[in-house]
């Protein structure tokens, strides 16, 4: 009796996975906003009074401030890191600087859609006491009455930009990749929460700035590859090469 296996196929290179990722969590992320659902969470944790957890020390202090300060001293460790590189380093200091201007490119982009929004934020709406009504932030042109400057959400992105450096790490030590992966996640989802508790972000705020980030983190590392990748030779160079 013969036992046949089947022999697995080879896998998608990296930039197909990461394309795949990344358009459908942007497809999900349209259907997040098409359901209104932004709304309804900010209803159930504000009224007509605000948001009870805009001030608290927990939401505004420790993970407002002090994720600020955290992902200060994080970025500073990354500079030191890649200035003092030592020779033996998996990622080497090249990868390391280049990783950081990855890092930048996110801390630089999502302040700079977020000026250019005119999307204000929960707490300016007139039914949690400000003075704008529900615009979508795909209304582009249609102003709310309120400040605006509030889409996607800046301060998510003090976690989010960090995931520059799972795609740093995930060729050299895929288990790091992998641990930064779920340690940027999970903090940026905290920040985010702490940050629609006060009213100062919708859900989709917070989870389009993790979008960005990601895009183009997996952008770079794309067109990092694709430098990287042997150019074939001509035909007539290989037949020079061989042997009489």
């Amino acid at each position: 009796m013969t036992v046949s296996m089947a022999v697995p196929g080879p896998r998608p290179p990296a930039w197909g996975r990461d394309l795949a990722v990344t358009l459908l969590a942007a497809l999900l992320l349209l259907c997040w906003d098409a359901s209104g659902a932004d709304l309804w969470v900010s209803r159930a944790v504000g009224g007509d009074a605000g948001f009870p957890w805009r001030d608290a020390w927990l939401t505004r202090h420790l993970l407002h401030d002090g994720g600020r300060w955290a992902a200060g001293v994080l970025l500073a460790g990354l500079v030191w890191r890649a200035w003092r590189c030592p020779s033996g380093d998996p990622l080497g200091a090249r990868a390391r600087w280049g990783t950081l201007g990855v890092v930048l490119l996110n801390l630089v982009a999502v302040p700079a859609f977020k000026r250019a929004s005119a999307t204000s934020c929960p707490w300016d709406l007139a039914e949690f006491g400000g003075s704008a009504q529900w615009v979508s932030h795909w209304s582009w042109g249609v102003l709310d009455g309120g400040p605006g400057h509030c889409f996607p959400s800046g301060h998510a992105v003090a976690a989010f930009c960090f995931l520059a450096l799972y795609f740093a790490w995930r060729d050299v030590r895929p288990a790091v990749a992998r641990r930064w992966l779920r340690a940027v996640l999970a903090f940026g989802a905290l920040f985010g929460a702490a940050q629609v508790l006060r009213g100062a972000h919708y859900v989709s705020h917070v989870a389009w700035s993790a979008w960005v980030c990601w895009a183009l983190s997996a952008g770079v590392d794309a067109l990092s590859r694709l430098r990287r990748r042997p150019r074939p030779r001509p035909a007539g160079a290989a037949a020079a090469d061989s042997p009489a």
